[in-house]
């Protein structure tokens, strides 16, 4: 689904994925941000149930990212400010916002800055603040290609993941890999990988953020995550008196977690009853 949203610019073409469903805003409707490096294809399985089970379902990419135009946004707060023009572009009322990793602090925002237009709010594998160390950051401008294996192996807890989407066989670090490289391939005058970690990591209004977010609140987290330590969410939690979710997984969760990550969203976003 193609949506033009106003920005200082004029009018710029987002992408955003609707689970294999034409998108019906009368229905509750669930919003997917990806994290960094990322874009609408880590929420498929996600995406695909909610779509078939009595939800209207908006997986974006993010400007710069996949197949949306524009050039990468440099803050969290002028991320959060893009998703909730994409919502009124698409006639999105309200939504449960649901985002991972750098998206998260995304959906975050956007719920303090329209707590209006939040149902719920759902942070996956989240921590705040979100800091990146320096010499990830250096590795990203010296070597991108090198750093974005490093942190694909940071963002799994095992080698050999017993996967059960897309489906057996499916190599889970080689996956993630590929779109990670493709995402920082596509872009030629911008180094997208420091752009967004630099985003995750110059984000410094998460707490007075959570004092404005009006609707229940989740975390879901891996237990084994070492890309955004479980303990670097406690403050977060506390902040938005959130109910927290801890899977067996690292980073990773979408892939390496899918049916628990599943069953947990089930649980954090009440389904509507199917005519």
């Amino acid at each position: 689904m193609k949506i033009a949203v106003p920005t200082t610019a004029g009018l710029v073409e987002a992408y955003a994925y609707t689970g294999g469903q034409p998108l019906d805003t009368k229905r509750p409707c669930v919003v997917f941000v990806h994290g960094a490096l990322g874009d609408h294809s880590v929420w498929t399985l996600l995406a695909r149930w909610f779509a078939n089970h009595g939800h209207g379902v908006v997986a974006v990419d993010l400007p710069g990212h996949g197949r949306s135009a524009g050039a990468p946004l440099a803050s969290v707060e002028a991320l959060a400010d893009w998703l909730l023009a994409l919502l009124g572009a698409a006639g999105i009322e309200q939504a449960a916002l649901v985002g991972h990793s750098m998206g998260s602090l995304v959906v975050l925002e956007a719920a303090a800055r329209a707590p209006e237009r939040a149902s719920r709010l759902v942070m996956v594998g989240t921590a705040y603040p979100m800091a990146v160390s320096t010499a990830l950051l250096d590795g990203a401008r010296d070597d991108p290609l090198a750093a974005i294996d490093g942190v694909n192996a940071s963002s799994h807890s095992t080698i050999a993941a017993k996967p059960s989407h897309p489906g057996p066989g499916t190599w889970l670090h080689g996956a993630n890999r590929a779109l990670m490289r493709r995402m920082q391939d596509g872009l030629h005058d911008v180094n997208l990988f420091v752009n967004d970690f630099q985003v995750c990591d110059r984000y410094r209004g998460g707490i007075e953020a959570a004092a404005r977010v009006r609707c229940p609140a989740t975390l879901i987290l891996g237990e084994r995550d070492q890309m955004t330590l479980t303990k670097h969410a406690a403050a977060m939690a506390e902040a938005l008196r959130a109910r927290t979710i801890m899977l067996p997984a690292g980073h990773a969760l979408m892939s390496e977690a899918p049916d628990a990550l599943l069953a947990a969203l089930r649980g954090a976003l009440p389904t509507p009853a199917l005519a």
